[in-house]
């Protein structure tokens, strides 16, 4: 069987609109059979189909007049012409010498041949509406504007296939983003409502003691003190929540000096890590230093402050480039995550296992999470080998992202 030259210039775009079209395994597509039909009618022909081109063969959708069949893309007459600027038509192929040789052609089974792209709305051709008979025929202007008109109301029932699959995963995004809204809502007011009782309580304490004659200032100096840990609680509360909330919106990359980051970090910290910290490779990454620099601070404050009670934090921090993402792992040998709980430690408010029993209000990874998730990148947790937790975050370079 005769092939035909093949142009492989186009090859990674028009894969990547069969995809999202999510054709690359179909099979049949009846919903597009009433298209072939319309299509044979208007011409007058006894057949037509639509098909997609993939890696290695010409693939048919839907068809009418001809059972379904798929052919090498070697010796496809559609792919021969995909890339030309225009359609396919032929009232004798048997006079074409791109195709006269052709075993179809030879053979009598195709004689007149109208082939017209399907285009992206980008001008990506992945495929074609395609029309023949077994004996020479002529079309006329009027008949080819409703083929290209067909081919293009093919394409339009594939982008609004994508339309329809962004809106229901986007309603789903809503639902499910009202839902952690509501808790989310919900634990703010439970966290604010434990320091603000207290302080009530105290200030009612404190108003009762300024109504005695002579009020007792010790006692005064206690309860003041309670108020302002009391406050001093929402305050730090109502930061985190404020930072959790600002934070991953808007992204200043730029390239990150990754050592000098954790460098100041550490300085930062010093007290909380006290030397603590075993540094490995720091690749320079591009990212938004401000909210990575949130992110090393984080990580570094949960490692030191989930350590086993007596013994002093251990950690282990490394960055290392690969050739699609940049990864940050920072290793503790603490208390740990109970494996059960480790896909929740990323929730706000989340403290799980024997990190409940630590002071915080368990928005630090959480916050983490929605800066890597703006970068388009990933953040897991895992069991340290001897106890304790492993985090994990990539993000893809600009390149690939």
């Amino acid at each position: 069987m005769t092939q035909l030259h093949v142009d492989h210039s186009n090859d990674a775009a028009r894969m990547e609109a069969l995809e999202r079209y999510r054709l690359l395994g179909a099979v049949d597509r009846p919903e597009l059979t009433a298209f072939a039909e319309l299509a044979a009618r208007v011409c007058g022909v006894s057949s037509a189909f639509i098909s997609v081109i993939t890696d290695d063969e010409l693939r048919q959708l839907a068809s009418t007049g001809l059972d379904p069949f798929n052919v090498p893309r070697t010796l496809s007459m559609c792919d021969a012409v995909l890339a030309e600027p225009e359609p396919l038509v032929s009232a004798n192929l048997a006079l074409d010498p791109r195709f006269r040789d052709n075993d179809f052609v030879r053979a009598g089974q195709a004689v007149f041949y109208a082939s017209y792209q399907l285009t992206t709305p980008s001008g990506v051709p992945f495929g074609s509406l395609c029309v023949h008979d077994d004996q020479e025929r002529v079309i006329d202007d009027e008949q080819r504007r409703a083929l290209r008109d067909l081919a293009d109301r093919v394409v339009d029932v594939l982008e609004l296939e994508v339309r329809n699959r962004e809106l229901a995963s986007t309603i789903d995004e809503l639902e499910r983003s009202n839902l952690q809204l509501t808790a989310f809502a919900g634990q703010v007011s439970h966290d604010l409502r434990n320091p603000l009782g207290a302080l009530s309580g105290t200030l009612e304490l404190l108003s009762g003691l300024t109504e005695e004659g002579e009020p007792d200032v010790a006692t005064m100096r206690v309860l003041l003190s309670r108020a302002e840990r009391s406050t001093g609680r929402m305050r730090v509360l109502v930061e985190e929540v404020l930072q959790f909330a600002a934070l991953g919106g808007q992204l200043e990359r730029r390239e990150v000096d990754v050592r000098r980051l954790v460098r100041d970090v550490c300085d930062d910290l010093a007290v909380e890590l006290e030397g603590a910290v075993h540094l490995a490779d720091l690749d320079a990454v591009v990212a938004d230093p401000v909210q990575l620099r949130i992110v090393v601070q984080n990580l570094l404050a949960n490692a030191a402050k989930y350590r086993r009670p007596g013994k002093p934090p251990q950690i282990e921090l490394a960055a290392r480039s690969g050739h699609h993402t940049w990864r940050l792992e920072v290793v503790d040998h603490g208390v740990g995550v109970p494996e059960h709980e480790l896909g929740r430690v990323f929730e706000p408010f989340v403290r799980v296992g024997d990190s409940a029993a630590v002071t915080g209000s368990g928005m630090g990874l959480a916050t983490c999470r929605r800066v890597v998730d703006a970068h388009g990148g990933t953040i897991e947790a895992a069991a340290t080998p001897g106890g304790g937790l492993t985090v994990r975050v990539e993000l893809p370079h600009p390149s690939t992202s």
